[in-house]
């Protein structure tokens, strides 16, 4: 009986955390090129579906806070696009601004759209790394019940989830952040081959503002840019006879 308190408790608190940022980013009045100023690796954010980028406003603000540019694709709206073109317009965008070393932070269908972009769009490895925030990976059963098309896409039969889960070449660059219950995602979000962080509650969009998935994306964010300005070591020559 506690464990199905606790679950109802943390489904209760997390459509609580969901009303309470959509009115919040609804009311908003902040601009995107806000955010846009910062020496440090650039920094793409994929909201998730009926989501716009004002939704995960306190991760960006961590985001910047650290010396981070922050990218927001607008055009994406609340995200109701077919994943293709949703990632469409994220490897157009990265193209046009000519992003490079590209960390992309991702919640929930977001992370369906970078994957794609990853595996499909980004030939010229734009994209470095994708820290995913409750993503289907998998699908969720439950979409096969929803009205809408852009719902029922998410299902494990579609065509585009199905291929995602096939491809697993770019999973090792990516970090997918969960709760121990999902109330959208019964199947859950980890990922093969990538680095899974289970987190100690439950969520889908609470989880966001986790203590555990703000310093996983900070620290994505800054290995990346340690490794890049660490020296390169040559490498050293192999010892070799006079050919002959």
């Amino acid at each position: 009986m506690s464990s199905v308190l606790r679950l109802a408790g943390w489904w209760a608190l997390d459509y609580a955390y969901a009303a309470g940022r959509q009115l919040r980013s609804a009311v908003s009045r902040v601009g995107p090129d806000e955010f846009l100023s910062g020496a440090g690796r650039p920094v793409v954010v994929i909201p998730g579906i009926f989501e716009d980028w004002r939704f995960m406003l306190p991760l960006i603000r961590e985001l910047h806070g650290a010396g981070h540019p922050v990218h927001v694709v607008t055009v994406l709206q609340r995200n109701r696009l077919a994943v293709p073109k949703a990632a469409a317009l994220i490897a157009s965008y990265l193209r046009d601004r000519n992003l490079r070393d590209t960390l992309i932070v991702a919640h929930s269908k977001g992370g369906l759209i970078g994957k794609y972009v990853m595996m499909s769009l980004d030939p010229e490895r734009r994209i470095t790394r994708m820290v995913a925030v409750g993503s289907p990976f998998s699908g969720s059963r439950y979409a096969g019940y929803m009205l809408l098309p852009s719902l029922r896409a998410l299902s494990p039969r579609s065509a585009v989830t199905l291929q995602l889960s096939r491809e697993q070449r770019v999973n090792e660059r990516i970090t997918s952040v969960y709760g121990l219950f999902d109330p959208h995602i019964p199947e859950g979000s980890v990922l093969p081959g990538a680095r899974n962080v289970p987190l100690d509650t439950g969520g889908h969009f609470r989880i966001l503002a986790h203590q555990v998935t703000i310093s996983t994306v900070l620290a994505e964010a800054e290995a990346a840019e340690a490794a890049a300005a660490a020296p390169r070591v040559p490498a050293t020559p192999t010892a070799a006879g006079p050919e002959g």
